[in-house]
């Protein structure tokens, strides 16, 4: 064998080497990554000694022309299982929404629908952000970014009431019972109808109130206080709401009345208590006539 014919073969060795220990690293990024970043795969490689950007994109292609892997929009994808057609493979929208952007915080209905709490399922989702980002729209999904409450940046409380979770290996971020609950009578044009809200919020057989009442004060307004007020007192035996939680959020009502959803404003009914205007429909629950 000539020493050139030699040297041809070492290389061409070393080279499927380097590429078979590429396509394990691969496949084991991807079985740990149902959805995933490029930032993420970049950490991920350079961890291995293999942080090449040409690396990355040359892995990328070649993933994607085996339909391995789904692009959802620029930097994001998500891996389709083995055996899985590309355009039919499963994909979570909660882990896409929690991959939207680096801060990404499921919110509103969407984790009232993560906890399991929600009435109905919803095909908008929404998360809270500070940065940046398009809506986008996959299969019948329609993902949303929420910027973080005013009060909540200035007190430098942006992750209150945030929990962490695991799914399908996969961490991501969600406001937890607490705070959801506030956040949605805070802002109900997220969450839907009053029905889908009293529903989904009465499915909750506990909530922390001192947190509850610690978080309506950090939102520092008035009319939130009194909605999160009136509904604590009309399930106070079921929630155990006490004189002390609903003092404090008393104290904070409006000081002249208010609409529960300044937009609407009839068929709805002044309670004194509160000094807010309800919707008929809430304190009469009107739903529960439908058969």
């Amino acid at each position: 064998m000539t020493y050139r014919l030699y040297s041809v073969i070492l290389i061409n060795t070393m080279l499927a080497k380097s590429q078979n220990n590429q396509t394990v690293k691969m496949n084991e990024f991807l079985s740990r990554h149902a959805v995933f970043t490029v930032d993420e795969l970049d950490c991920f490689l350079s961890a291995r000694g293999t942080g090449n950007v040409n690396t990355r994109k040359s892995l990328l292609t070649y993933y994607r022309n085996q339909g391995r892997i789904l692009p959802l929009r620029r930097g994001l994808y998500a891996v389709v299982p083995l055996g899985s057609r590309v355009d039919s493979c499963p994909v979570d929208p909660f882990l896409v929404t929690a991959k939207m952007t680096d801060d990404a915080v499921l919110a509103y209905h969407t984790a009232l629908e993560f906890h399991g709490k929600a009435h109905s399922i919803h095909s908008r989702l929404h998360y809270v952000s500070e940065r940046t980002s398009l809506p986008l729209t996959f299969r019948s999904y329609d993902i949303r970014r929420v910027t973080v409450p005013r009060p909540l940046r200035a007190k430098g409380k942006e992750m209150f009431g945030v929990t962490h979770r695991k799914r399908s290996g996969v961490e991501l971020r969600i406001t937890n019972l607490e705070r959801t609950l506030v956040d949605v009578l805070d802002r109900p044009e997220l969450t839907g109808s009053w029905e889908e809200i009293w529903r989904s919020l009465e499915s909750v057989e506990f909530f922390d109130l001192d947190q509850v009442v610690e978080y309506v004060l950090l939102l520092g307004n008035a009319t939130t206080a009194a909605k999160v007020g009136f509904f604590l007192e009309q399930h106070r035996e079921i929630l155990m709401a006490d004189e002390i939680h609903l003092n404090s959020l008393r104290q904070m009502r409006p000081r002249q009345p208010h609409y529960l959803i300044r937009g609407q404003r009839k068929n709805c009914r002044w309670v004194k208590d509160w000094n807010v205007m309800i919707p008929v429909e809430i304190l009469e629950k009107s739903w529960e006539e439908v058969l």
